[in-house]
């Protein structure tokens, strides 16, 4: 009896494991979802940012913003919405300031809110564009339908674009690859830019500017001894000179002819036909 009493009887403890429900911790990938969802929207729009012009942004800005009629102005060419493609060299947008150039100048430099530019060259800009006289203003609308309307024919328009320098009102006219402005390699004008010169005639009777009219071409593949170019863009100029003079235009209003090869390419392609291009500036008077 006393060995049985010596006995100590064992101590069992009870463990209680609580597990959570597995249905209800997976509100964190909800948010993880998200939170990868609106990264991959914002490095998105950043690569698009970097991608595009400042004319294309301006594009792309005037497609979805629906208390802006969506017409001529945002666009270059004679597709839906005013242009072939946001991204295309071919058509692009006629309006603003966009850096489309190789080796932009000040002019060609894009002119957004940064733009590659400091404050006081955007202010100087933007002081252009305020200071263009009504009358320059007037002419813009007109050859750009601007105002809703235009006085020229769609197949016009489209080889049609305008920018707004210091040196004044630049009404450019293009080449395309349906639709050249001159024979061949030649100075012959086509019927297409007889039809330009018409229209232009008729915009510079509205003003007393001064005008200037250079020609430029594009880069030709291969390097030859004798590159025909430079003489190629003074003859084009001076063969739209006389074409503007035969219908209608005081000799005296021409200020300066000038070709200048293909030294200042209008798209990154310098070979691209684009390059072919005639600008009438129309000269500030203030200055």
């Amino acid at each position: 009896m006393a060995e049985a009493d010596d006995r100590v009887a064992p101590v069992i403890k009870k463990k209680k494991i609580v597990q959570a429900d597995g249905h209800h911790g997976g509100a964190w990938k909800v948010a993880y979802a998200d939170f990868v969802t609106a990264m991959m929207a914002f490095f998105l729009l950043m690569w698009l940012l970097n991608a595009t012009t400042e004319k294309q942004r301006k594009g792309i800005a005037d497609y979805f913003t629906p208390t802006i009629a969506v017409n001529r102005v945002s666009g270059g060419g004679d597709g839906d919405f005013g242009g072939d493609s946001i991204f295309t060299e071919e058509t692009l947008a006629r309006n603003g300031a966009g850096a489309r150039n190789r080796h932009p100048t000040q002019s060609h430099a894009s002119a957004g809110p940064s733009g590659g530019m400091d404050s006081s060259q955007a202010s100087s800009d933007n002081r252009d564009v305020a200071d263009l006289s009504e009358e320059l203003q007037k002419v813009e609308e007109i050859l750009l339908g601007r105002s809703g309307e235009s006085e020229v024919a769609d197949e016009l328009l489209r080889h049609i674009q305008t920018r707004v320098t210091d040196e004044g009102l630049i009404v450019e006219i293009f080449d395309l690859e349906d639709a050249r402005l001159f024979e061949g390699e030649t100075a012959e004008p086509t019927q297409l830019l007889s039809d330009l010169a018409t229209v232009l005639v008729g915009a510079a009777d509205l003003v007393v500017n001064d005008l200037a009219i250079e020609g430029h071409t594009h880069a030709r593949p291969i390097v030859v001894a004798n590159a025909p170019v430079w003489d190629i863009t003074a003859d084009r100029a001076n063969a739209m000179r006389a074409l503007m003079k035969e219908r209608g235009l005081g000799r005296t209003r021409v200020d300066r002819v000038t070709g200048h090869a293909d030294r200042r390419p209008a798209v990154r392609n310098p070979v691209s036909i684009r390059n072919n291009r005639l600008e009438l500036i129309f000269l500030r008077s203030d200055v």
